[in-house]
């Protein structure tokens, strides 16, 4: 634990550093620029409404778009993330809105109480070693045929490849391989999209769908 903890330490330090710089890249613009992305995220509300349970977790908010985004569209969404920092802003620019800070492998949640979470390059950060633990935890706060939608930079590699994020060093993956880590974690994939690189890198953007 103590490896993880170090790891997520840093992670938190340099997501505070530049809360502002962040908020203002992605808040401000509600996944309007993200067509893809967008699609995405609307079909797992849609799909989550449709279990009739709306409550939803977005795990790793940071600014807190993702949260209000689904919140626009029905669901009881509430953000968690490592960030202090980014808690806080969520707050400020969401007052209505429910945020609180945790940790990934920890989430204050109930068992079973949620009919979806999403984590929206929020595991990026995690070790591959890792995910499968995080994974775990996302699955036990699901009801069952409650709803995961996971969001990473993807990779034609067969292993995962670390790189020198902005933020804070990340991981890419082979979207095979995160399929069958979800569904290690009793995650059925019900559907993917990986479409062009937003990312300098070249790194794929992928996104999986997935139900307990």
């Amino acid at each position: 634990m103590g490896d993880a903890a170090e790891h997520q330490d840093q992670t938190r330090a340099a997501y505070d550093g530049v809360v502002e710089l962040y908020a203002s890249l992605f808040a401000d613009r509600q996944l309007e620029t993200m067509p893809f992305t967008r699609t995405m995220v609307r079909t797992f509300a849609e799909l989550v409404a449709a279990t009739g349970n709306s409550r939803v977790a977005d795990i790793g908010c940071g600014p807190g778009h993702i949260t209000a985004f689904l919140a626009d569209r029905g669901l009881a969404a509430r953000g968690l993330d490592l960030s202090p920092g980014m808690v806080e802003h969520a707050r400020k620019s969401f007052p209505a809105l429910h945020f609180d800070e945790a940790r990934t492998e920890a989430l204050p949640l109930d068992d079973g109480s949620l009919g979806g979470v999403v984590a929206h390059y929020s595991l990026i950060h995690t070790p591959p070693a890792e995910v499968p633990a995080l994974l775990a935890e996302l699955t036990r706060v699901l009801a069952p045929g409650g709803l995961a939608l996971i969001s990473f930079f993807a990779t034609d590699a067969p292993e995962p490849i670390r790189f020198d994020h902005k933020v804070a060093p990340a991981y890419s993956w082979p979207v095979d391989r995160f399929a069958e880590l979800l569904a290690d974690a009793g995650l059925a994939e019900s559907a993917r999209l990986a479409h062009d690189p937003r990312s300098e890198r070249g790194f794929l953007d992928a996104h999986l769908l997935a139900r307990r």
